[in-house]
């Protein structure tokens, strides 16, 4: 091989190594995605408390969307800082919990599968104590959400990474800080793999009759906190 056919040859190999590393392989980094801060309020229209949290207890906001739920959860135990992996294949650092314990944490609930969420009337998919009960799909683990529209499983100390079940990716993670001095928690963003658009283009009919015509419009500074028995009627339990 003469010197121009070398130099050609490594151009060659450089580029195929450039291609291959801008690739889904190897594609870059999900960074956090910023929404505004939202304070966390209490049914009462006062700042929540962190402490006032039940452990392992289903809890409900909107975020970063009028019409999207987010769940918040006190697993009652330290939640560890995961990286974790799109859909798309893109990498991401989840930072883990926040509050006193490293506990709380916050994630979309809308199934990374087939997009259900929790309504008013309805909801199949929910943190579950312990073991989930179904004969066909076993529990992975304890203290996971689960979804009982196709049985994927998520966990939430770590992420809410899928255990089971065709759900492609985790759940998309809430961003939240705790204020150490006014036991304050406050929405700031999202972090992973967002499905909001998926999910107006499929419920674009039934968001509007639930929430109207702002069902879009983004969440402004303030955002209420319900336990999910208080806000839908129909938890299901699978």
């Amino acid at each position: 091989m003469d010197r121009r056919e070398f130099v050609e040859s490594c151009a060659l190999g450089a580029g195929s190594l450039a291609a291959a590393l801008s690739g889904t392989a190897w594609a870059a980094d999900t960074k956090p995605r910023s929404y505004g801060r939202v304070l966390l309020m209490d049914e009462h229209g006062r700042p929540l408390k962190a402490a006032s949290l039940r452990a392992q207890t289903n809890y409900v906001f909107h975020y970063p969307f009028e019409a999207t739920p987010v769940f918040l959860l006190d697993l009652g135990k330290p939640a560890t800082a995961t990286r974790l992996v799109t859909r798309e294949k893109q990498t991401y650092q989840w930072p883990g919990g926040v509050g006193p314990q490293r506990s709380l944490v916050a994630f979309s609930a809308i199934c990374a599968h087939k997009l259900v969420y929790p309504t008013k009337e309805l909801s199949f998919i929910s943190f579950r104590k312990g073991a989930a009960v179904n004969p066909q799909t076993p529990s992975k683990g304890n203290d996971l959400i689960h979804c009982c529209a196709d049985h994927s499983q998520y966990d939430p100390a770590r992420g809410a990474q899928v255990l089971d079940g065709p759900a492609e990716q985790p759940l998309c993670a809430v961003l939240i800080e705790h204020d150490v001095t006014t036991d304050q928690l406050t929405a700031t963003g999202t972090l992973g793999g967002e499905l909001f658009d998926d999910f107006f283009k499929k419920y674009e009919m039934k968001l509007s009759l639930e929430v109207g015509p702002n069902a879009k419009q983004t969440v402004a500074r303030q955002s209420t906190v319900r336990e999910l028995d208080r806000y839908c009627r129909n938890p299901v339990r699978c």
